[in-house]
């Protein structure tokens, strides 16, 4: 029976040394996996700090590297992305980040994918276009298989993507990738000059596009309203006349045209689209019952000539602008729906006034059949 308890008892011991043991691991492996971690976020605090500047490359290549492996790899490539600012030779740069996108593949996709498209971002400067769309549509294909993303990888991705589009002058592409930069940042964080330059690009783009004549999402985002007060609050008040479908107030801002040679090659565009505006214009503000427009009250709305009236009308149809039928024979279109638009105060109050007038008739109404009964 000693025995039995003796040799019980030197079991347990071992568990117990054993237990001990995992728990001090643990305990290790935890304390260094901390310790790492607030050594990182000092150097990204001591990187971003403009006095590191000069320093920022010889740290890198003789202190981050030497436990590059140990570190969050997404951290690694923003030491690295601060430590490439300094290189100024634009081809030394892009080889400095094609040896950090080799280091950082085989651990984290994440990272390799923050890299890829940051160099993509050096190529453009190059004007290696082929390599940036072969870059950015690598980048696409891996972020696609994951289900969430850091959003500084999200944002660095689409500002490459709206940074390609801008200078290929893809005008509607760049508006799609630009506001979802947008969407991954916190716009108080750009700084002034930035949020300027990316509202000014955007209405451009959103006014060049062929195919955009929505400017809801850009007309609420916070980001336009930094236009205003600056030399370039014209193209913040031409956006408003194209959703009013104000034809008066866009001749009175053409003069401006001149300052921007994209917006000035496209003149004739923009009357078309400012008159298709017009038009959508005239259909919203009528009641649902009386969108049967004449050929013309077409005419005076968008001021195009009668022969055009039939090639205006089937340009709304095909763009989506309007659903409805063209009567030929009487000259008449009849309107079934009109694309919803973001709404001034003006338009606001008209739409009040409808709801009024609407309301009176249904009452009308039921006063009359009330009678009748």
């Amino acid at each position: 029976m000693q025995a039995y308890i003796e040799g019980f008892l030197a079991s347990e011991r071992e568990k117990a040394d054993d237990e001990l043991a995992v728990m001090f691991i643990d305990f290790e492996e935890q304390w260094s996996r901390r310790l790492w971690h607030q050594l990182t976020q000092s150097l990204l605090e001591f990187f971003n700090s403009p006095e590191s500047a000069k320093q920022r490359l010889s740290m890198y290549q003789t202190f981050v590297l030497s436990f590059a492996d140990k570190i969050n790899q997404l951290n690694l490539v923003s030491l690295g992305l601060l430590a490439a600012s300094q290189i100024e030779d634009k081809q030394n740069a892009l080889n400095f980040l094609n040896e950090l996108k080799g280091k950082v593949k085989g651990t984290s996709q994440e990272a390799y994918v923050y890299a890829t498209v940051e160099g993509a971002k050096i190529k453009l400067q190059l004007e290696d276009f082929e390599g940036v769309r072969a870059d950015l549509d690598e980048s696409e294909k891996i972020l696609d298989k994951f289900d969430s993303v850091e959003s500084m990888v999200h944002a660095s991705f689409y500002s490459a993507n709206a940074d390609y589009y801008h200078a290929r002058q893809e005008f509607a592409s760049y508006y799609k990738n630009s506001l979802l930069y947008l969407a991954c940042i916190n716009i108080e964080d750009l700084p002034t000059e930035d949020r300027q330059s990316r509202a000014y690009h955007l209405a451009v783009s959103a006014l060049a596009a062929d195919t955009i004549y929505n400017f809801g999402e850009l007309l609420l985002h916070p980001v336009l309203e930094s236009l205003k007060g600056t030399e370039n609050e014209w193209i913040y008040s031409l956006l408003y006349a194209f959703n009013e479908g104000n034809i008066g107030k866009y001749e009175a801002l053409t003069v401006h045209l001149a300052k921007e040679p994209i917006l000035k090659s496209r003149g004739d565009f923009l009357r078309r689209k400012i008159r298709l505006s017009a038009l959508t214009e005239a259909v919203f503000v009528r009641p649902p019952n009386e969108r049967a427009l004449s050929f013309a009250t077409i005419v005076k709305e968008t001021q195009v000539a009668p022969d055009e009236v039939e090639h205006l009308l089937m340009k709304a149809l095909s763009l989506g602008l309007i659903r409805g039928s063209i009567d030929q024979v009487s000259a008449i279109a009849r309107v079934s729906w009109v694309q919803p638009k973001v709404l001034t105060m003006q338009q606001i109050k008209g739409m009040r006034d409808r709801l009024i007038e609407w309301d009176a008739g249904v009452s009308q109404l039921s006063v009359w059949m009330e009678n009748k009964m």
